[in-house]
């Protein structure tokens, strides 16, 4: 569903991503993990076309996307989930999540989406901006999943949330993939939500990936030691 090969981007003359090569398939969830300043974020903008990519190809379900504007990308299939969420703290979290379905025929927001997250239900009339850090990233998630993606990228989904509400997260993305045909990639530095989630773990470190390991493979001692600073 998703293939990235040999992924070149850099900022200016500087070179961040070297060679950057993976694969993801339908209804399969990569996890890409590392440290701060690693390449993470840098990879996931390169993917959406928010950074442009200096060498080599990625395709979604067999179309190329490496030349095409962002929103051409979301046309084709692409959803992402910025670090920090990007929600619209004055609209309410019904009207924000209708703003991913401005292209959409149908305005409706589907039923499937407040049961993969109920407390959105209950609080669907409130501001964005008056919801918890793990209830704005469940909104992020949602908002995305209405654009009917094929292949949704969350970057760094865990970060500055309760324990109990990544707990929630992690369900709600399991249950993504049984009811969709989707790929899930998350970058994340938690080895426990990537365990939860994840069929395969890569690691980045100086725009490389160093390691890939499935999920019954994994040896979190050696994973770990790319996450301690």
């Amino acid at each position: 569903m998703l293939s990235v090969k040999d992924l070149f981007v850099a900022y200016g003359q500087s070179e961040a991503l070297h060679g950057i090569s993976f694969e993801a398939a339908s209804k399969e969830t990569v996890a890409i993990m590392g440290r701060n300043g690693m390449g993470k974020t840098t990879l996931f903008k390169s993917l959406m076309g928010v950074l442009p990519t200096k060498s080599g190809s990625v395709t979604v379900a067999g179309s190329e996307i490496s030349h095409d504007e962002s929103y051409r990308r979301v046309a084709k299939g692409i959803a992402y989930v910025p670090q920090g969420r990007m929600i619209f703290p004055t609209l309410t979290v019904e009207e924000n999540i209708q703003t991913g379905l401005e292209n959409a025929k149908d305005k409706r927001i589907p039923d499937e989406i407040y049961a993969l997250f109920p407390v959105l239900w209950d609080m669907k009339r409130r501001k964005g901006g008056n919801l918890s850090g793990g209830q704005q990233q469940q909104l992020a998630i949602a908002r995305a999943l209405v654009t009917n993606p094929k292949v949704l990228l969350l970057d760094e989904p865990t970060e500055g949330i309760q324990p109990s509400i990544i707990k929630d997260i992690a369900k709600a993305l399991n249950e993504i993939r049984k009811l969709r045909e989707i790929t899930i990639v998350v970058s994340e530095q938690v080895l426990s939500f990537a365990m939860d989630v994840a069929d395969r773990l890569f690691v980045i470190e100086g725009g490389r990936l160093v390691h890939e390991t499935s999920r019954a493979d994994t040896d979190a001692a050696h994973i770990k030691q790319y996450l301690s600073v």
